[in-house]
């Protein structure tokens, strides 16, 4: 390595002396000279090239000082932009010395020296510099006004040109070469994070030929998503669609990108990973079903990798919604069945699980919960309906709607009738879809116990912290243990909420439940959705909605003072 480095600095000063020679004197020996060395100097440049990519940019003004006039030595040498690469080679060593996040503003006209640079390059692929030079002479214009508007022009020709040629693809004679098209999106590759090439970017995007095979650079994929997740450009959804459609491990780095801003970010409420969603454009691009399917595929794997943690499940069922969202804007009939999006699920539960009753009054939520529960209940546990994909696929498609799941508890606390059947068996299924039709049955039964004893229990005049816990354990055999926790916890934490007796005694319930981390952010997780959904369909519930905001914000405290 120390050798090449001390090759690298001893061929950069013979080259430095060869481009200043090349540079002072247009004599046919010179020109000659020029042609001769031509091949070594590209080499020279990938050479650069490769160590210029591995340098911060302070870096490379220590060890090459003169770099920028070498560059600029180079890129007005118009045998060396004609000679084979070149070109592209140095676009690549320009593109390492531009300064991502300039300090102060001799940084910034950096960047614009050698931006403008690039535009020189680009422009010197259709014209003649002696040309151009008359042109813009007899114009009244200087090169340096001249080049950007220049580049601008090329670009929108270029854009116009594939749009055409997408339009009219029957037209042999007209259509643009896949050579031609390869080449524009591999020399777009270090230049996509510029404006004024946004409109060829996408015009590359969406054209389509008729190869069978991608004819793209799979590099300028890469760049541009890349660019994209960094918010260095900005596309259409009709673009980025496109780019997740042709390039698969794009899609698929966009969607790992969400996961791990997810992840990364501390005290995720609902509305800020909602936030996140919309602005990663994958609820608006997974209109299109086969991108639908491959990010939901990848939600699947993360609901079985965590064994379905409750976090994961709140973002699938927030995803949903920016989705469901998405396709009602885009078009109010659906331009695919539900059947490509849930290829696994019955139709027709998928179709009710879609009409979340965003505007029905609580007390008309019963018929359609009941009408839920009947069709996935016959699907888990009629074995004929094997097409339907099993009781794992039910599960699945109604976690994604898991806002019918929270509704169900509420009716049931909120009813002094029997607790009906209906609700017990969804909610149940809802916790536990791995039971078998026993188990649930068993669980359906200490549920409706233990909402008989919550429902006595609302009926007191005072309450107590230690009788509300002790009703989970009431009408219960000691041996089986308790069904269900998580539902448990639930139908305890609603009914502090929903029951007027309730908020005197929420905190003090709430300390003896949350006694391990797990347990606190479940809590947290469940107060954070109440609150989101009841925002969503416009519940109001006069002091429950600020007395879970204060539990909320109290829990955050004591979760940052264990920390």
């Amino acid at each position: 390595m120390a050798q090449d480095s001390v090759d690298l600095s001893s061929d950069y000063q013979f080259w430095m002396g060869k481009l200043s020679v090349w540079d002072q004197a247009s004599t046919l020996e010179t020109q000659q000279d020029t042609c001769l060395h031509l091949p070594q100097f590209q080499e020279f440049l990938r050479k650069m090239y490769r160590a210029l990519k591995e340098m911060d940019f302070n870096t490379v003004i220590e060890r090459f000082p003169t770099i920028g006039q070498l560059l600029a030595k180079s890129c007005w040498n118009p045998f060396i932009l004609a000679y084979d690469e070149s070109q592209k080679i140095l676009i690549c060593c320009l593109c390492c010395l531009i300064n991502k996040e300039p300090q102060n503003s001799e940084e910034s006209k950096l960047n614009s020296w050698i931006q403008s640079l690039i535009s020189h390059i680009l422009s010197a692929f259709r014209f003649d510099k002696k040309e151009v030079g008359l042109f813009t002479q007899g114009l009244g214009y200087a090169p340096v006004d001249y080049y950007p508007g220049l580049l601008k022009n090329m670009v929108l020709s270029l854009a116009s040109e594939l749009r055409e040629n997408h339009l009219d693809g029957f037209n042999t004679q007209r259509r643009m070469a896949p050579e031609r098209v390869t080449s524009l999106s591999r020399v777009c590759v270090p230049l996509v994070t510029l404006p004024d090439v946004e409109p060829l970017v996408e015009a590359l995007l969406i054209y389509h030929g008729h190869e069978h095979q991608e004819i793209l650079w799979p590099e300028f994929f890469d760049a541009v998503n890349e660019a994209f997740l960094q918010k260095k450009i900005s596309l259409p959804t009709s673009a980025i669609v496109c780019l997740w459609l042709r390039h698969l491990p794009s899609l698929e780095k966009a969607t790992l990108h969400l996961f791990e801003k997810l992840i990364s970010s501390e005290r995720n409420c609902l509305r800020r990973i909602e936030c996140f969603i919309k602005d990663s454009s994958l609820p608006q691009a997974a209109c299109h079903p086969a991108i639908f399917r491959i990010v939901d595929e990848m939600f699947r794997y993360a609901l079985l990798e965590t064994d379905g943690a409750p976090e994961v499940l709140a973002t699938v069922q927030v995803f949903t919604q920016c989705f469901v969202e998405a396709l009602e804007k885009e078009n109010k009939q659906l331009k695919f069945s539900l059947k490509t999006y849930f290829p696994y699920a019955s139709p027709s539960l998928a179709m009710v699980l879609l009409q979340y009753p965003t505007d029905t009054p609580q007390g008309h939520w019963h018929q359609p919960l009941k009408h839920i529960s009947e069709l996935l209940r016959k699907i888990v546990e009629d074995q004929t309906c094997g097409s339907c994909g099993g009781p794992f696929e039910s599960w699945f498609l109604f976690v994604h709607f898991g806002g019918w799941a929270d509704m169900a508890v509420e009716q049931l606390l909120m009813s002094e009738a029997e607790p009906p059947a209906a609700l017990l068996w969804l909610l149940a299924f809802y916790y536990s879809p791995c039971d078998g039709s026993q188990q649930r049955a068993q669980t359906m039964v200490e549920v409706s116990a233990v909402l008989g004893c919550l429902l006595r229990l609302s009926r007191r005049a005072t309450l107590s912290a230690g009788d509300l816990l002790a009703a989970a354990g009431e009408g219960r055999d000691a041996d089986p243990g308790p069904p269900v926790p998580q539902l448990l916890r639930r139908l305890l934490l609603t009914f502090l909420l929903r029951v007027p007796g309730g908020h005197a005694i929420a905190r003090d319930t709430i300390a003896l439940m949350a006694h391990t981390d797990e347990i606190t952010h479940e809590i947290i997780g469940f107060l954070d959705q109440t609150l989101y959904r009841w925002d969503r369909l416009g519940i109001e519930a006069p002091g429950a909605g600020e007395l879970a905001k204060e539990l909320l914000k109290e829990l955050h405290a004591q979760v940052q003072q264990r920390m």
